[in-house]
């Protein structure tokens, strides 16, 4: 929809300044990003982050869909806060609560690894018996069986938490765990930046600025990062644009963020469903499309398929989308909270899914290196065509 953009969003249209900027390439500013909430013209908000999408990828790569070949890998679910949008994290008196030893976490690992994953997404709950040596010792272990395995672990809340436990620095912090092994980081725990909305939530980890700060120490370290944003727990939409302008001035700072990921609320087993509003599907396609036009600065906007749904995170590709996260193995922390969507993907209904969307589906590694382009139609046995092109790596 690049052509009629100027032309169809007449002078007397409401968002026509805004849609001239976006095509221009000019950075959109609050009261633009608030116009685009408070619009009920989903069409055009949906031309606006294809079109942003479109500038950011350039023409080559306009249709391009990536996902990643990847498990999730929760080492405890035991947590010392008690946040009261969180169903995954469980105290000891409830029967719940696991810590995996070290032989454990290699056991899931080596189980990932024999399905042929490139990548171990590993986040757990803050607790004192996984300290900042128990992540040493099994990032090390890892590594040394699968050393081309990526891992991406370590949130900002659990760096925050690992460097008070050991009375030492984030850099500090950082520094040990990118020596065991640490690759990347996920982008986890961002929830709202917003202190209003954390302290009804009873959110006391990591506030916006030490979230922020440690991000910004480990891209100058040369870790690279993900950013997130969780809405359904009671925010306004001015929360999210501030949520949103407060990332991309760090990215304008130290510029490592690879990927931002919109995620919502899960409410089974918490108490809070009747006194905030559940985002639907409409709210979730908008902040798809407005993270794209407002984050000019990130290459990539993820439609996680796992939060959103197969169909929902298949509409998002065409709201400025570019991404649809994994086939991720099983996934603990959105499923306690009541998720009901799979608890894996294979690689070929991944591919399937992005192709039947009208995209091409591009399976990359962590930091959106090229493995493999797959076929950006489906064959007539309705399965992927993946040699319909030739593979690229970059």
């Amino acid at each position: 929809m690049s052509l009629p953009l100027e032309k169809a969003l007449v002078a007397s249209h409401p968002l026509s300044d805004i849609a001239s900027k976006v095509v221009d390439g000019e950075r959109l500013c609050f009261d633009d990003a608030i116009r685009l909430y408070q619009s009920a013209d989903l069409v055009t908000i949906a031309a606006l982050g294809c079109q942003a999408r479109r500038r950011k990828a350039g023409p080559d790569k306009e249709k391009w869909v990536y996902y990643i070949h990847n498990m999730h890998l929760n080492p405890t679910n035991l947590c010392i806060e008690n946040c009261r949008f969180c169903s995954y994290a469980s105290p000891t008196e409830k029967n719940k609560g696991y810590t995996l030893p070290l032989d454990k976490v290699l056991e899931e690992a080596a189980a990932g690894a024999a399905l042929g994953i490139n990548e171990i997404h590993m986040v757990g709950g803050l607790n004192p018996a996984c300290d900042l040596k128990y992540y040493e010792v099994a990032f090390r272990a890892i590594k040394e069986r699968f050393r081309h395995i990526h891992l991406k672990s370590m949130t900002a809340v659990e760096i925050d938490y690992l460097s008070r436990l050991e009375g030492i620095s984030y850099s500090q912090t950082l520094e040990r765990l990118i020596a065991a092994g640490l690759d990347s980081m996920p982008g986890g725990g961002a929830e709202i930046f917003d202190e209003s909305v954390r302290e009804k939530m009873a959110v006391k980890k990591t506030p916006a600025s030490v979230y922020l700060e440690i991000h910004g120490i480990a891209h100058n370290l040369g870790i690279k990062s993900n950013a997130t944003m969780l809405t359904g727990i009671g925010e306004s939409i001015e929360h999210k644009v501030d949520h949103m302008l407060r990332l991309r001035e760090q990215q304008d700072r130290t510029g490592g963020f690879l990927c931002f990921i919109p995620l919502k609320c899960y409410y089974e087993g918490t108490d809070i469903k009747d006194e905030v509003q559940e985002p639907t599907g409409y709210d979730l396609l908008k902040d798809v499309a407005i993270s794209r036009m407002v984050l000019d600065n990130f290459d990539h906007i993820k439609a996680y398929w796992i939060q959103l749904g197969e169909k929902l995170a298949q509409i998002a590709l065409s709201f400025g989308a570019d991404d649809m996260d994994g086939t991720i193995g099983q996934e603990k922390i959105t499923h306690a909270a009541g998720a009901d969507t799979p608890l894996k993907l294979a690689k070929e209904s991944m591919e399937y899914l992005i192709a039947s969307a009208g995209y091409i589906p591009v399976e990359r590694d962590t930091v959106y290196n090229v493995r493999r382009i797959a076929g950006d139609k489906p064959c007539a046995s309705g399965t992927p065509c993946a040699c319909a092109q030739s593979s690229a790596s970059v």
